[in-house]
């Protein structure tokens, strides 16, 4: 479970609250279900009118992602490649074909096949780069789905003010109707501010960080089958992938590649 996400929807959610409460009109105030339906509702409406029904019928795997972290094992790839990259340079490319069924990724395990089965470099090269554009597109739904919803909530929140200030101004010379109505405005451009600030946009921008790792992680595994591929020097290999990490990762996976 990602943690960074709980606490901070947790914390997040705290402070609010206790800021409603330390108004000292209680939070019932704050409650208005016309407003959570223009809010809601209506922004969840329009989005899906944006995006298609395939896509928004796979809303609540794409919200999964954002509370799972993938551990994608970096260091074990690296240390991985530069082992093939060995065998290769001593047994022979056609040798490789012996480690197959101990690679867990199937995008390592299908570009070590191509690489055994001596398909053209250029080929292997863009074959595996089009597997990681189309990864990265069915990644940009998701990250456009909270990003549209994250601008469709304040735009009816400001929807659900104006409505208020109809209701308001249409019944000036009732002063319960004003406060209904300016009621009205005030709290739904707050709900359409919390969902969009809190929810929708840090989640869009939680799955952009999901994509980012795992570009990173497939961009190694690339750069090492096509470096095995064109017969590099281990340690040549082994210095261009650990290049990819930080720095405070690099001694690490150094030192377990040296140590075997």
């Amino acid at each position: 479970m990602d943690l960074s996400t709980i606490i901070g929807l947790g914390l997040g959610t705290a402070m609010i609250l206790w800021s409603m409460i330390g108004g000292g009109s209680g939070l019932m105030i704050y409650a208005n279900i016309p407003s959570a339906a223009m809010v809601i509702g209506g922004s969840f409406a329009a989005l899906m009118i944006s995006n298609p029904l395939p896509r928004m019928m796979k809303i609540m795997a794409i919200t999964q992602k954002i509370f799972k972290i993938q551990n994608f094992e970096v260091e074990r790839i690296i240390t991985t490649l530069v082992k093939f990259s060995e065998k290769a340079r001593r047994d022979g490319l056609l040798a490789l074909e012996d480690e197959l069924e101990m690679v867990e990724e199937e995008f390592m395990k299908k570009g070590i096949q191509f690489v055994v089965d001596g398909t053209d470099p250029e080929i292997i090269k863009t074959m595996l780069y089009t597997e990681l554009n189309q990864q990265q597109g069915r990644h940009e739904e998701g990250i456009k789905l909270y990003g549209d919803w994250g601008s469709l909530a304040p735009a009816f929140g400001m929807v659900g003010t104006l409505a208020g200030l109809i209701a308001m101004l249409a019944n000036l010379s009732d002063a319960d109707a004003i406060g209904a109505g300016m009621s009205l405005a005030l709290i739904t451009t707050m709900y359409g501010s919390i969902l969009a600030n809190f929810i929708f946009i840090p989640f869009k921008n939680k799955l952009e960080d999901r994509d980012k790792e795992e570009t990173l992680v497939n961009e190694i595994i690339i750069e090492g089958i096509l470096s095995i591929q064109s017969g590099d020097n281990p340690r040549i290999l082994e210095a261009k992938l650990v290049s990819f990490l930080p720095p405070e990762k690099r001694e690490a996976v150094l030192a377990e590649i040296n140590a075997e």
